[in-house]
């Protein structure tokens, strides 16, 4: 008999009822230190009193009137955005997923406006951009599409660092080329700044749109407000979602007013997107993390726990490989299975998060604080003991 839930998720064997901080609480009493902060949403940890204020202030005057009528917050984030960023006009979503379908929209309602058959996009294996139709065309690994065709058609996959391929593929039926700076869910791969510079350099060369996914290594999770400005480039169009809400279920579309000059009226909408709670909640976050020294406190976070864990990858060759990512987005390359290292993870009290490639993801608040990073490591290096135990 199906359980009233879909069961399209293998869920751990934990249910959590609070949480402060980078702590949750299960259940049964049990205190566990969170690396995972929800897949890299609660970029403030949980219950942050001012997400908690700015979430009860508005919802004690105004939930929803939906995008028929104006709304403050929704502006207030918008401008800020606009303001933070290379945008001149941003469109709010409920999540990842829903803005790769708008920036798919708009890439090819660009080209449509100019006359030119324009719709491929070039994409990258490794890659995750929701589970909507044009996300998991998009990203075209089996895993994602079997059993899901007909797929959208038009994306071209390439192998992730092939620039021969990269170059072959280019023609005047491309409409843009779609990346992650980290690839997140693909096992914390970053794109070299080199490379990330030479695929600008190569859509300005060929009148190529650049979409950048920012949904998971935006939002201050690299140390700058987003990880392409590493690079020293700007997209044209920019995914958002995840930490922009802080655990509220907000995303975001970001682009050039050139760029964004087909999407008129009717032309795309949410019911939900935007709405008063969000975007009160996202304004606040945004405040927050976009404060240059909270964005050079993530550096200095980033590189204290990156060094703990080039300690524990030294201390214990036989279960890790290395470390790799960018700021507190960190992924620990196993040896062991992955799986069993985010399960010892659970009996030591830290949580952490599979990825591809064997990889454990490191995904902790971006205010985490320092004692929790030694405490945290702490319980890795003890699950690592375990482990080593166990297979000795």
């Amino acid at each position: 008999m199906i359980a009233s839930i879909l069961p399209t998720y293998s869920r751990a064997p934990l249910t959590f009822t609070s949480g402060a901080g980078s702590w949750l609480t299960e259940a049964d009493g049990r205190r566990f230190l969170d690396l995972g902060a929800g897949i890299a949403v609660n970029a403030l940890g949980h219950a942050h009193p001012a997400l908690v204020e700015a979430l009860n202030t508005q919802a004690s005057a105004l939930w929803h009137v939906s995008n028929l009528y104006n709304i403050p917050a929704q502006q207030q984030l918008a401008d800020a955005l606009v303001d933070k960023t290379f945008a001149d006009t941003v469109f709010f979503t409920n999540s990842g997923t829903e803005a790769c379908e708008l920036a798919v929209k708009m890439a090819r309602k660009y080209w449509f406006d100019k006359g030119e058959d324009r719709t491929e996009i070039i994409t990258f294996t490794g890659s995750f951009h929701g589970r909507s139709s044009a996300g998991i065309a998009a990203a075209g690994s089996e895993k994602m599409t079997k059993g899901f065709g007909p797929l959208l058609p038009g994306f071209t996959h390439l192998e992730f660092g092939d620039h021969d391929a990269l170059n072959a593929a280019v023609s005047d039926k491309i409409a843009a080329i779609l990346v992650e700076p980290v690839q997140g869910e693909g096992g914390i791969r970053p794109l070299p700044d080199a490379c990330l510079k030479g695929l600008r350099d190569l859509c300005d060369q060929h009148n190529i749109l650049l979409i950048l996914d920012e949904v998971q290594c935006g939002m201050g999770r690299t140390g700058k407000l987003f990880a392409h400005e590493w690079a020293g480039i700007t997209p044209d169009i920019m995914m958002v979602a995840k930490g922009i809400g802080g655990g509220f279920p907000l995303g975001a579309v970001l682009a050039t007013e050139e760029v964004a000059s087909g999407m008129t009226a009717g032309t795309h909408g949410s019911t939900y997107g935007g709405n008063p709670l969000a975007c009160a909640v996202g304004a606040k976050v945004m405040e927050i993390v976009s404060d240059d020294a909270f964005l050079a406190d993530v550096s200095r976070k980033g590189a204290l726990i990156r060094q703990r864990l080039e300690g524990l990858v030294a201390s214990y060759p036989d279960i890790f490989e290395h470390v790799r990512g960018a700021g507190l987005m960190l992924g620990l390359k196993c040896k062991a299975p992955n799986a069993d290292v985010v399960a010892a993870g659970f009996a030591q009290g830290v949580l952490t998060v599979p990825a591809a490639d064997n990889v454990v993801r490191i995904l902790p608040a971006l205010n985490i604080e320092d004692a929790d990073i030694g405490a945290a490591v702490d319980k890795l290096d003890a699950a690592a003991l375990q482990l080593r135990r166990d297979h000795a």
